[in-house]
């Protein structure tokens, strides 16, 4: 994979209210290429925009790239880099025996992907200045508030009636 183009991709994720109206925001950057993707939901959470953002941006790429992913969630960061995830997965998408890892549909569409792309995830602290990671907000934010918001049919509230 040493001659795979290397992109960096910023990612981030909003919501009004949690759960509520979520956006997410992306950022990708190629050469001397920028593109940005962004999205809404109707109900959802912020961890769900947060992963969410990662993977359109990781399914945007053409190809087997190298990737450096920035985020601003710790919590995705971290599952990665931590190996958090991938025992969930071999767990059957549990963290411990009694307790069900959140948000499988998403870890697994991720997973999948860093497993096809070389993916390094790095974590940005937010609303730092970071000019990438602000714009990320910014279209997360402006997303969240947008029109014809979608469904997002991963995520069922414990106590909303679907």
């Amino acid at each position: 994979m040493d001659s795979a183009e290397h992109v960096t991709i910023y990612t981030d994720g909003a919501c009004i209210g949690n759960p509520g109206r979520g956006g997410y925001g992306v950022v990708l950057l190629k050469d001397e290429r920028r593109s940005e993707l962004a999205g809404g939901y109707h109900r959802t959470t912020n961890n769900r925009m947060e992963i969410i953002a990662a993977i359109v941006g990781l399914e945007a790429l053409e190809g087997r790239c190298q990737v450096t992913l920035c985020s601003d969630s710790a919590y995705m960061v971290n599952a990665i880099n931590r190996g958090w995830a991938q025992r969930w997965r071999a767990n059957g998408w549990r963290r411990t025996k009694t307790e069900q890892a959140q948000h499988p549909d998403l870890w697994g569409r991720l997973l999948g992907l860093c497993e096809f792309h070389q993916v390094k995830f790095r974590w940005v602290k937010g609303h730092s200045g970071d000019r990438e990671n602000e714009r990320c907000d910014r279209l997360a934010s402006q997303a969240a508030r947008g029109q014809g918001l979608s469904i997002d049919d991963g995520y069922i509230g414990a106590f909303d009636s679907r």
